[in-house]
């Protein structure tokens, strides 16, 4: 006869500690509150900030597009515009929750930056192309389908602000086919970086004074 291993009624390990598996489901419940929360710490002085580096640009650049002078100034104004909205968002987002360090924090930026880096593609083609009447235009698209992508994640004035600079940004393209008989190119000219200083300056002084009102900071 084969023999039989006994019954044991007792589990081959001890069960977790109470304490511990409070501290699993904590810790899961934390997680996914974080995950599936609205990122509310865009900070509206921030943006507003960014649009009075931009009017400053505006006023320092000059009207000749493409020139070394134009490209490099409004490439230094966005460089030192997304540095200090970066920096007032982190500060507020400090003393709120989620953490601007967390998933929601981590889906805000993988929503926001590939239009940022399809952005910059197509401006590097049209400086090769010398296709400079088109960079106003593409920037503000670019930028507003950014901000739309990472508003989705956010307070619902965000993306309507990102319509804002599609809108604008599609006015800034077509401006110059309508326009190309009736004005001369320095006109033209000018009447884009005019667009431009009513986008990145104007809607983000506008959007950013109504955040900073409704939601602090």
């Amino acid at each position: 006869m084969t023999s039989r291993r006994p019954l044991r009624l007792e589990p081959d390990k001890d069960p977790p500690a109470l304490s511990d598996r409070a501290i699993d489901n904590l810790r899961f419940i934390r997680e996914t509150m974080e995950s599936s929360a609205t990122f509310t710490a865009i900070s509206g002085r921030g943006i507003v900030a960014t649009g009075v580096v931009a009017c400053i640009a505006f006023g320092i650049s000059g009207h000749e597009l493409g020139s070394p002078r134009w490209l490099l100034t409004w490439v230094l104004a966005a460089v030192v515009a997304f540095g200090s909205s970066a920096v007032a968002t982190w500060r507020k987002a400090e003393s709120s929750n989620p953490p601007v360090t967390g998933a929601m924090g981590r889906k805000l930026a993988l929503a926001f930056f590939p239009a940022l880096v399809a952005g910059a593609v197509i401006t590097a083609v049209a400086l090769r192309a010398g296709w400079f009447v088109a960079l106003p235009g593409v920037w503000l698209i670019m930028y507003g389908a950014a901000v739309m992508a990472g508003g989705a994640l956010s307070v619902p004035i965000i993306p309507v602000m990102g319509a804002s600079f599609m809108l604008l940004g599609a006015v800034a393209l077509g401006a110059p086919l309508v326009l190309q008989n009736a004005w001369p190119e320095e006109s033209r000219a000018q009447l884009l970086n005019v667009i431009m200083a009513l986008g990145f300056g104007g809607l983000h002084f506008g959007f950013g004074t109504a955040i900073a009102r409704r939601y602090g900071g």
